[in-house]
């Protein structure tokens, strides 16, 4: 179960990184409060990468601040590394070493005492439901086997920060269902940034999700609260029996309404209806429909995609000509 806090556990303020006189990210702040589940999407070359990279204390930033647990990753880097686990996109796995060889070593290298690698190790192997291949060696793993391997190095020490980079990428259906149920489990007791391309992931998994453009954020909210945000239009679907020419013309000439588009199922048009920013024009279209004569068989608000949001976002004027 989730129990997110109101603590920011991570903080990162006006973060620059310039690589010659290219700038990867600029200016970039936001938190993420303890507990928390962030998506953290953006297209490529956005500066996903290079901020994963320095809040994993993996490179320095040009300019600003980033502190996990209160503690800066510049000036306290090793305090900072031991509460943060991190799954890269390509896991950096030892292939010749068994399961339990190679959480015992990652253990070691994180400074784990034999007792707390002992009992930690049962733990995670059990959460990643390791326990049928815990002697087999991780060159003989499937995809998704080594995917909840590379989980499994990740919260060994406990960190209460967990930084995932396309944790789902390359495996099967049914792996990444489970990968994505077991990310989730973590929420509340880990506070977590998912780094990801697949846009479904972040809806299903994550609180809050964090869009970057061309190193700069261009939007910070809850799924939902975006696509009530951002949209220039309100969409109303309806499904109406009814002579189809007449319906579409009586609907467009509805005041606010802005735009009809129709799909026909038999003798039910399903018509999509954009209208003006913030009208909500549902009576209107059922006492037109009701005064019409036709049959009325759904009315209902569509909301903006996590897509459309995306590419709204993302997309420039001049990708779009």
């Amino acid at each position: 179960m989730q129990n997110t806090t109101n603590t920011p556990i991570i903080e990162v303020n006006n973060l620059t990184k310039y690589y010659g006189d290219f700038p990867a990210v600029e200016n970039l702040s936001f938190t993420v409060n303890k507990g928390e589940i962030l998506g953290f999407l953006g297209p490529n070359a956005a500066g996903k990468t290079t901020t994963m990279r320095i809040l994993t204390g993996f490179m320095p930033p040009t300019s600003g601040t980033v502190k996990i647990a209160g503690f800066d990753v510049i000036d306290q880097s090793l305090e900072v590394r031991r509460r943060i686990g991190y799954l890269p996109e390509t896991v950096p796995l030892y292939t010749e070493m068994s399961i339990l060889d190679y959480l015992d070593f990652m253990g070691q290298l994180r400074g784990m005492d034999k007792k707390w690698r002992t009992r930690r190790i049962s733990e995670v192997i059990d959460i990643c439901r390791l326990g049928e291949y815990r002697s087999s060696l991780i060159g003989k793993l499937s995809k998704g086997f080594r995917q909840r391997v590379g989980i499994a190095q990740a919260v060994l020490h406990e960190p209460e920060v967990l930084i995932m980079d396309e944790p789902t990428i390359g495996i099967d259906p049914i792996q990444v269902v489970e990968t994505r149920n077991l990310i989730k489990s973590f929420g509340g007791e880990h506070t977590i940034i998912l780094s990801t391309h697949i846009l479904p992931e972040v809806s299903m998994i994550c609180e809050r999700v964090i869009i970057i453009h061309e190193g700069q954020v261009v939007a910070i909210d809850r799924p939902d609260n975006l696509s009530e945000r951002l949209k220039g239009t309100e969409r109303i679907e309806a499904d109406i029996r009814g002579p189809f020419d007449q319906v579409m013309t009586s609907l467009r000439d509805i005041p606010g309404v802005q735009e009809v588009t129709r799909t026909d199922r038999g003798d039910v048009g399903i018509y999509n209806i954009e209208t003006s920013s913030g009208a909500d024009l549902r009576e209107q279209i059922s006492n037109l429909v009701h005064d019409m004569g036709w049959g009325l068989l759904r009315l209902q608000p569509i909301q903006m995609s996590l897509e459309e949001i995306f590419l709204h976002l993302t997309v420039t004027e001049s990708d779009k000509t």
